[in-house]
Parts: C-alpha cells; structure tokens; sequence
C-alpha cells in the first residue's frame, strides 16, 4: 500500500495509463489488419497518429478499445465498484450508440444480455479474444489498494460481460497487476517479469520468449505475447508503442494494452506532445477525468467496503 506522500503520484501514472490507452488506441488505428510489410511499404515507420486506417478515422479518433474502457469506467464510479450487470448496461449502452467498431464476441454475448438480462455470458473456450483485456484499465485504477482476491474477482465480473474464458481472465488480471505495481513505484524490470512468469506458469502459452510476435491477431495469447515483448524490450514511451504498432496484426488493441503499461511506467512528462495534441480532445479529457475520479474514489482508497454479499453480484435488476 502506499504512503500518503504518494497519492499524486499514483494519480499522475494512472493519467498517464488512461492517456496511453487512448493513444496507442488511435496509433495502432491507422496499421490494424497491416502486415508489418504492408506498413513498411506504406508508411516506413509508423510513428504518427494520422488517422485513416480500414476504419477510415480522423487523425486522433479512438477506437472501440478506449470507447468501452470509458464506459466501463462510468458504470463503476455509478455504482461504486465493478458489477456485472452495470458493466453490461454500459457496454449495451455504448453499442446501441453506434461505435465505430465492436468485436464479433462483444456484439454476440451483449445481444444474448439484451435477450436474457444474465450479464455473465457462459463460458467458452473459443472466447479468448483481447476485447475484455483491452477495457480493464477502469478496474486497475478503481481497484487499486484492494486485496488481490477482491482484484481477481472485479476482474472477472467485468470480463465475463463478454468473455468467459480462463485465458482472458489470466491476461486481463496481469494487466491490472502490472499497471498497479507501476503506479506503485515498482520499476524494476525483474519484478514486473516476475508477473509474467507467474502468468506463463499456469498458461504456458503466453510465454513471450522467442521468436519476435509480429501480426498478432485478436487472440488474446497473440496479442499479449506482442505487448510483452515490446513493453520489456524497449526503454521509453513512445519506442513501446511505436516497436509494437509496427507488428501490425490487432494493432489498437496492442498500442492500447501497450500504452496503459507505458503510461503507468513512464508517467505523463514521457508522452510526446505530438501525440497528445493529436488526440481528439474530447477523448484526451475524459481519459484525465475518469482516471483521476477512479483512483480518487472511496474503494479505491480502501474507504468503503463491498454493499451486501459480494460486489461482484450479478445485479441484472436495474
């Protein structure tokens, strides 16, 4: 747990992770579904947030990876915590807005809670996408001084919505684990492998030693594989999101993953200018907004304790 003297800072890192989120969302944009010959033919080295894109975007439009992350960041500081059902009212809300992209397991399991109002879809092993890993940064930051139980719980509700699988969980909690050791202070490379060893442990397949992953797909091991050895091969900010981008494949989701750990290493004095200019605005400041209300909120500071039995519950009534 933190000391006092260490709140700003802890704040300051959890702005930088929601920023990193958002612009590696919008940089990996323009090169998704690109091969990393394709991008080199067609840009060098991508390194600017241009927009364009097969989403055809404007420069500095976020994609679903940030869009959902907000709105999963607005259904826990409404009720106070992570509940399935809230969650799932967020995202069903966000995809009746019409975003500009939603993945084929999101859209699939939030029809069947529109249908049966059961906010846990049912488990599947053919849904171990990255959708539920690239939206999690709201419970790392809300989940922050909480016991890891209480973590791996929140983690879950949030992430069975739409992906109930043990490989998403296991990606999804190493991200949150990750992202608050680095808010913590915890900078020591041989630390932070030690989550991922902890990880590669229980499921051998996301072990990123080896062969560089490049075109990663959806599948979250891919996608995992490719952000680890990018967030650990590189020494700064803007290298971590440009290395990873640059492998093409699922390329917003890995700059999103990538840019939440970045952020939270690096903090916000290291994010290029170039890119947070770019970002749209209005996204720029929500990210700030929600980030700093996250980890100010009473459960994130240990004030308050669960409402009733579990605060994870189901909670499908209104």
């Amino acid at each position: 747990m933190l000391r006092a003297g260490d709140v700003s800072s802890a704040e300051e890192r959890a702005v930088a992770a929601y920023l990193g989120l958002a612009i590696g969302d919008a940089l990996g944009a323009t090169v998704e579904f690109l091969t990393p010959n394709e991008i080199r033919h067609q840009y060098g080295r991508h390194e600017d947030i241009r927009g364009g894109g097969w989403l055809k975007l404007k420069a500095g439009q976020v994609t679903d990876d940030t869009t959902m992350s907000l709105a999963v960041g607005r259904s826990i500081l409404d009720r106070g915590r992570v509940e399935a059902g809230a969650v799932a009212r967020a995202l069903d809300d966000w995809m009746r807005s019409k975003p500009v992209d939603i993945g084929n397991t999101v859209r699939r399991n939030l029809i069947a809670f529109r249908r049966t109002g059961n906010p846990e879809a049912p488990a599947s092993e053919h849904d171990a996408g990255n959708g539920a890993a690239m939206r999690v940064l709201p419970v790392a930051l809300a989940y922050f001084r909480r016991p890891e139980e209480d973590i791996a719980a929140a983690v879950r509700a949030q992430g069975h919505v739409t992906h109930h699988n043990d490989q998403s969980d296991a990606a999804s909690l190493t991200v949150v684990l990750l992202v608050q050791d680095l808010m913590g202070g915890i900078t020591d490379v041989e630390m932070l492998r030690e989550r991922i060893q902890a990880l590669v442990y229980v499921h051998p397949a996301f072990d990123p030693r080896g062969k560089r992953r490049e075109n990663p797909s959806g599948y979250v091991v891919e996608t995992m594989q490719a952000v680890f050895q990018a967030f650990f091969d590189t020494n700064s900010f803007e290298e971590c999101l440009i290395d990873v981008v640059n492998r093409g494949g699922d390329a917003d989701t890995t700059g999103a993953i990538a840019g939440m750990l970045a952020g939270a290493r690096y903090g916000l004095s290291a994010i290029p200018s170039r890119w947070l200019k770019a970002l749209e605005p209005r996204v720029c400041e929500a990210c700030k907004t929600q980030a700093r209300a996250l980890v100010a909120s009473d459960y994130a500071q240990g004030l308050s304790s669960p409402r009733g039995n579990s605060t994870y519950k189901n909670d499908s009534s209104g």
